[in-house]
């Protein structure tokens, strides 16, 4: 009996060790999963960031923009270019969020102060201080600010959510996808339109050939003047006009025009440009004026935001502007 009793205990010791070491076996790989190391290449080289980063710093505005889209609200942003200190319509999600200096000169005391576990860069505009940077946490870059689909795909990868990055992305597709069969329904034979983003500023005025806008008006199928096509292939962003005579270069059958900056202390001096311009005879002659198809767009959805959240902003306005269903 008691050698039986014996064998039992050895047994139920047995069982308890292989229980233990296979609840182990189950746990490490999850937690190892969730600490493993991956890879992000970005424009300036490769970053290794290990788990879910929660702590994240967004030096860009699309980034800014982007973080929110993705679900995560940045613990440092930089001011806004407009309506500051952040837009009106990231407010709410960043109302705890630290001012960490301006998208072109960055405080790297303050950056350092919040203990980021990510920072989200761009090469435009922080390609100097980027070793700074990656001493401060890792820090991955976007070549520029404004290719939001670039900043997203980023993102994703660096923030550890790619599948939420992929959704983003599909829905954005999805959208294009229907905006064309519906203006093109709509429009018929006088489909695709042929567009000009403008912008006056204190001294002179702009074409956006490029850029945030420009570059999602493409995708939807605008199209361009034989000069504005020739001006991005020559990888120009914007065309700046210093001369009324260069009016006839804005010709299109739809103008989308933005100020630069309501709150501007130049305000004024854009007012007066804009007056002049569009009182000088050679603008009266262009296509989208004598057809009163030209548009005021809010200039932080079509060019201030630079993220995920002001593209689909831009687009609902498009729809509007078009009056199509969204």
């Amino acid at each position: 009996m008691l050698k039986f009793k014996k064998v039992l205990l050895s047994v139920l010791v047995l069982v308890v060790i292989i229980a233990v070491v296979g609840c182990g076996v189950n746990k490490t790989p999850e937690a190892s999963q969730n600490e493993a190391a991956r890879v992000v290449e970005h424009a300036m080289g490769k970053t290794e960031i290990k788990g879910t980063p929660i702590r994240i710093v967004t030096l860009y505005q699309g980034a800014t923009d982007t973080a929110i889209a993705l679900g995560v609200k940045p613990v440092g942003v930089v001011e806004s270019w407009v309506e500051p200190p952040v837009y009106k319509y990231l407010r709410d999600d960043l109302a705890d969020a630290v001012i960490v200096g301006e998208e072109t000169q960055p405080n790297l005391e303050e950056i350092a102060k919040l203990k980021p576990d990510l920072i989200i860069a761009s090469k435009l505009r922080h390609e100097k201080i980027y070793d700074q940077l990656s001493q401060i946490a890792p820090t991955v870059t976007h070549e520029t600010v404004f290719k939001f689909k670039d900043t997203v795909k980023l993102m994703g990868q660096a923030m550890n959510k790619e599948t939420e990055a992929q959704k983003l992305l599909l829905d954005w597709d999805n959208r294009v996808a229907d905006f064309k069969a519906k203006i093109s329904a709509k429009l018929g034979n006088e489909w695709p339109i042929e567009v000009s983003v403008l912008n006056f500023r204190a001294d002179h005025a702009r074409i956006y050939v490029t850029g945030f806008a420009g570059d999602i008006l493409n995708e939807l199928g605008f199209v361009r003047s034989e000069v504005q096509k020739k001006a991005a292939e020559e990888g120009n962003v914007v065309l700046k006009l210093t001369t009324m005579e260069s009016i006839p270069s804005m010709n299109a059958e739809v103008f989308f025009i933005f100020a630069a900056d309501a709150h501007n202390a130049d305000a004024k001096a854009i007012q007066r440009t804009f007056d002049e311009w569009t009182n000088h005879p050679l603008w009266k002659n262009l296509e989208a004026v004598k057809n009163n198809r030209f548009y005021t767009v809010d200039e932080v959805a079509w060019n201030m935001g630079g993220g995920y959240i002001s593209a689909n902003t831009m687009l609902d306005q498009i729809y509007e502007h078009f009056g199509l269903d969204k």
